[in-house]
């Protein structure tokens, strides 16, 4: 029987996702709540060099199949190894992106078929869905722009996708949220990063608590 939490965050690039997950894991370890905080593609080893194949600028010439099936298999890996185990022991784990950026990027932005990818991550994650996703919505243009004035952030493949793809990204995530209303809550990720922290707070302490 599952013990802790799965909490996940999604968002178009430059949404502000990580920013908000490093202050959300502060607030719960001033709180005293056993908590982790892992990303996708990557937090293991394994998934770390999934995630520098998907990502790498130079591997243009992906095809979108592979591309999703990269994707699931880093996940399933990054599952069993990190995010079980924690949860089987307690902890609540936030996740900087899940199965809905599947869905999203590869489902519905590459025409792939949200149920498609959807089948396929069944696959890889078996039953394990999370308890609460917050995702940060934000105009592709605002979210890009971010990106280009971030000196620090890594810039990688699907960042140097045209907008006319994260407009699609953005469109897939707002099915999803209609997909899946109990799970999935939309916060304004245009807001100055203290509201957007506030909205985050409070959705997460209702999950948790």
């Amino acid at each position: 029987m599952k013990k802790g939490v799965f909490i996940t965050i999604e968002g178009p690039e430059g949404a502000g996702k990580t920013t908000i997950m490093e202050m959300l894991m502060e607030k719960l370890k001033l709180e005293g709540y056993p908590a982790i905080s892992t990303r996708e593609p990557g937090g293991i080893e394994i998934a770390e060099k999934i995630r520098h194949v998907i990502l790498d600028k130079e591997n243009k010439a992906m095809d979108a199949r592979t591309e999703a099936l990269l994707y699931a298999a880093a996940r399933r890996q990054h599952l069993v190894e990190k995010v079980l185990p924690a949860i089987e022991s307690g902890y609540i784990v936030i996740c900087d992106r899940f199965i809905d950026s599947s869905l999203a990027y590869q489902g519905y932005a590459r025409g792939l078929g949200i149920d498609e990818i959807f089948a396929i991550n069944q696959f890889a994650i078996e039953e394990m869905m999370p308890d609460a996703t917050l995702y940060f919505d934000i105009d592709p243009a605002i979210g890009l722009d971010r990106i280009n004035r971030d000196n620090g952030r890594e810039v990688n493949r699907l960042d140097l996708e045209g907008i006319d793809f994260h407009h699609k990204v953005r469109e897939g995530y707002h099915l999803l949220c209609k997909r899946f209303p109990n799970r999935i809550v939309k916060i304004d990720a245009s807001q100055s990063v203290e509201a957007v922290f506030e909205s985050a707070v409070d959705e997460l302490f209702r999950v948790i608590q």
